[in-house]
This record gives C-alpha cells, structure tokens and sequence, in this order.
C-alpha cells in the first residue's frame, strides 16, 4: 500500500514541481560548479534533477563553460589525482570511470598523463608488498594471486602488477 503512494506522490511532485527560470537554475548551478568540479553529465542530471526544461539546458551549460565554471579537463586531472592519491585508484579503473561519466578520451589521457610516473609505480609497490605481507598464512601461489587480484581490483596494468609481484617474490 505504501509504494503504491509513494509512487503516486513521485509522479505528483515530478507534474507539478515549480519549474525554476534559467537565470535561477544558472544561480544554482554555477554554486553547484563552483563548490566541486563537475562534468557535463553531472551538470546534466542536476537540471534534470533541478526541473529546467530541456532546452534551457544547452544554453545554461554553455554558459557555464564560458563564464569558466564547467570545465571538463580540469575535471579529469582533478578527479584522476584524487582517485589515485586518496583512494590508491590504477589507471585503467580512474579511465574506466571517467568513461562512465562520458567525459572525452583527450581529456582522459591529460589527466592520465599528469599521474607522475614514478610516484605511480612507489604506489603500486607499496600496495602489493603490503597485500602480500597480509597474507603470510597462505600458500605461496594462492598468496601471489589474491595479491594480483587486489591489484587488477585496483585498476592497475597487468604487466606493472606481475613486474611488481616479480620483485616482491625475489626479495623474499
């Protein structure tokens, strides 16, 4: 019975929400963009979100990118440098989602490229010694594999985790 009205109240309030002016979803979206950066299909779902008819949107995003609030390749270097310092991210997983939120391939690879190599591969070290480390009950190859597992979880390249497990292995 519930979800019956809470689906009822959703269609209601979806009907008859305040539509919002441009100049007015150009004032929320230009705090929204100014608070984090953001990619265009960020920007997209919050005027869907927002209730701005659909062709305000065009006009109200460009806006913002001249008026220099959205800016999709700062976006990628931002969101890649934090993935990878804060949430120890590989490459292929910080492209794989900056995929899914559909932002260029140019932009993609500057922000790939602004990840220093050297710090990239002290990373990728540092988390394998440690997984394998972790795991000193374990037989040998079942040790190896769920440390390459972890690794391919992370989003790094193949041949980077089995150089790196290579090292790890010969030092012991």
């Amino acid at each position: 019975m519930s979800d019956v009205s809470e689906r009822a109240s959703d269609t209601y309030n979806m009907l008859y929400k305040k539509q919002l002016t441009k100049e007015q979803a150009l004032q929320k979206l230009t705090h929204y963009c100014a608070y984090q950066e953001r990619c265009h299909s960020e920007v997209k779902e919050k005027l869907y979100n927002l209730g701005v008819w659909k062709k305000d949107h065009d006009l109200i995003i460009a806006t913002l990118i001249e008026e220099n609030y959205l800016n999709e390749e700062r976006f990628a270097i931002a969101f890649a440098g934090g993935k990878f310092r804060i949430k120890k991210w590989g490459r292929v997983k910080i492209k794989y989602e900056l995929k899914q939120k559909q932002v260029s391939e140019y932009s993609i690879k500057k922000a790939l490229k602004q990840i220093d190599e050297e710090d990239y591969l002290k990373m990728l070290g540092k988390l394998a010694k440690e997984k394998y480390a972790s795991l000193k009950s374990e037989q040998y190859l079942i040790r190896k594999k769920k440390t390459m597992d972890y690794l391919f979880q992370r989003g790094f390249e193949g041949e980077l985790v089995i150089e790196s497990i290579k090292t790890i292995v010969e030092k012991k």
